[in-house]
């Protein structure tokens, strides 16, 4: 499985972005599509994910103004993230899980910056 990211740039407090991740395949199987994200001196964390079935979560930081989806269709799940903060500037990564195995895709920079 093969992820490409992409979607991110600099963007003022209070704007939006939309990330994508595309997957190589089919991702009807996938029981797990998540976005990550780690800023500069952080650890990484989970920002958000969506199950096989439709669920998702999201971290309190980005409740209510990102919202994650997928389209089985087009093989992606998008982030769409609205009302930025400075505090989201990170490098953003997805990653899925299917048959029990992890895999990443490249991370995309978002600065949300005046």
């Amino acid at each position: 499985v093969q992820l490409q990211a992409s979607g991110g740039g600099l963007v003022q407090p209070g704007g939006s972005l939309r990330l994508s991740c595309a997957a190589s395949g089919s991702i009807f199987s996938f029981n797990f599509m998540g976005w990550y994200r780690q800023a500069p001196g952080k650890q990484r964390e989970l920002v958000a994910f969506i199950t096989k079935g439709g669920s998702t979560n999201y971290a309190d930081a980005v409740k209510g103004r990102f919202t994650i989806s997928r389209d089985n269709a087009k093989n992606t799940v998008y982030l769409q993230m609205n009302s930025l903060k400075p505090e989201d500037t990170a490098v953003y990564s997805c990653k899925v899980q299917k048959l029990g195995a992890d895999y990443w895709g490249k991370g995309t920079q978002v600065t949300v910056s005046s």
